[in-house]
């Protein structure tokens, strides 16, 4: 499933949702996923979930890795870094080239450890460096928070106001996504105070995606650090992060890569940087240069790449539950899952469009869609205004249809293309019209 979603016309009902299932060359991977059992259909059929984009479902082969590890643990013990089905000690690199081919990496370039925050923290260690005029930050406006706190407690840690010293990237008024002329026009009339640029490559609320190779460009010409947090990117957009030239990303696994709850984060740091052993680092015994680590050398060594910016041997059952998720992927590719992606959200997209443009005349506003409609301006992340706000998210859940809510008034709509049917989609916008037209 190649086409574009500008090139289908569209139809809604839901002959037209089953004949592109069955046409669906990715179909099976849904079975590969459990839905959740206790939430369900009005007829008693599995739910249409489309939260992924808070936290992705749950690989039915993720019991079996890790039962595996613990079945080792109980064979081997403290052996069983050395002699288990997977080794404990090298388990990290077991998803490694995953990861890389992810979000368009060298190997060398990857490294998935901690948490999203933690990882950002540590990268603005090394990547947030003020001399001189160039000590501000850039992030844009409406960000996740804790990318805001990141970026505010980092600016006081070196000592500067961070209402003085955060630059934001704001929408025009009356609009609620960013243009990428304006946010380039920030970069230039700031290029010598700027520090580092920060930004979500996907807006969590909105969903808008942006125009990173442009931005990260952009900055390069200017000499200002560029990083990305791929928590709503990573599994979701085609990246080429080598090829672009970011300087370091960070991302989470518990969304769209479907690693469970608190699931391990990775990290990026381009090749340029990967010997650069200067670099400020607060440093940990897991980053150093393991042809030595176990000799407990007192000097730490970094390793080249992105494993030089570890700290401490990572969670075995959580690398597990990763490495189920990423072998779809791998099965999958990101260029199959963008493609039907595409094709899913923008039917999402059409069948909301007539359901509003349906009911405008007797409730005008019930229904806005904020997300950009170009299909380069966003992943599949639709974000929704329904007059009711949070009342509309609990009828749908006792529909059977899982979204989410985010303050002050947007539900985010997510159809995974590993997971979501083109049914789950009509579904979805049944549910919706039936609503709206009470």
């Amino acid at each position: 499933m190649s086409a574009s979603c500008q090139t289908i016309n569209y139809k809604s009902d839901l002959d037209f949702a089953r004949s592109m299932d069955a046409q669906d060359e990715l179909r099976g991977f849904r079975d590969e996923f459990i839905f959740p059992r206790k939430l369900t259909g009005q007829k008693g059929e599995s739910c249409v979930y489309l939260a992924g984009n808070s936290l992705g479902l749950e690989p039915k082969k993720a019991r079996d890795y890790i039962i595996e590890e613990l079945d080792d643990w109980a064979d081997y013990g403290v052996e069983g870094h050395f002699h288990a089905r997977h080794p404990w000690m090298p388990y990290h690199e077991f998803v490694t080239e995953a990861s890389a081919r992810l979000v368009g990496a060298l190997p060398s370039e990857v490294v998935v450890m901690n948490t999203l925050t933690v990882n950002l923290h540590l990268m603005m260690v090394s990547f947030y460096r003020p001399q001189g005029k160039r000590v501000k930050i850039a992030i844009e406006k409406g960000a996740f928070p804790s990318d805001q706190y990141a970026c505010q407690s980092q600016l006081r840690f070196h000592g500067y106001d961070a209402a003085q010293h955060l630059i934001e990237f704001s929408p025009r008024p009356g609009e609620d996504t960013l243009r990428t002329e304006d946010m380039l026009a920030v970069i230039d009339k700031h290029k010598d105070e700027l520090a580092l640029v920060v930004l979500g490559d996907v807006n969590y609320l909105t969903g808008q995606a942006f125009d990173v190779p442009a931005l990260a460009a952009r900055c390069r010409e200017h000499g200002v650090l560029f990083g990305l947090n791929l928590a709503h990117g990573a599994g979701n957009l085609l990246l080429q992060l080598n090829k672009w030239q970011v300087d370091f990303a960070v991302w989470c696994s518990y969304k769209y890569l479907n690693a469970g709850p608190g699931g391990l984060a990775g990290c990026f740091v381009h090749q340029k940087h990967g010997q650069a052993f200067d670099l400020p680092r607060f440093a940990g015994w897991w980053g150093h240069n393991k042809a030595n680590r176990f000799k407990m050398p007192d000097q730490f060594e970094p390793m080249v790449g992105a494993e030089g910016w570890q700290l401490s041997n990572p969670p075995i059952f959580q690398l597990a539950a990763l490495r189920a998720s990423l072998d779809i992927f791998d099965r999958a590719t990101m260029p199959k899952l963008r493609a039907k992606g595409d094709l899913l959200t923008g039917y999402l997209e059409y069948l909301l469009n007539e359901i509003k443009d349906s009911v405008e005349s007797k409730r005008p506003g019930y229904l806005s869609i904020i997300t950009p409609s170009a299909p380069g301006e966003r992943g599949c992340q639709l974000s929704l205004r329904f007059q009711g706000g949070r009342g509309i998210l609990e009828r749908f859940k006792e529909a059977g249809v899982v979204c989410d809510f985010r303050e002050p008034d947007v539900i985010r709509a997510t159809p995974a293309p590993l997971y979501t049917s083109f049914e789950d989609v009509y579904r979805f916008a049944q549910v919706v019209k039936q609503f709206a037209e009470v």
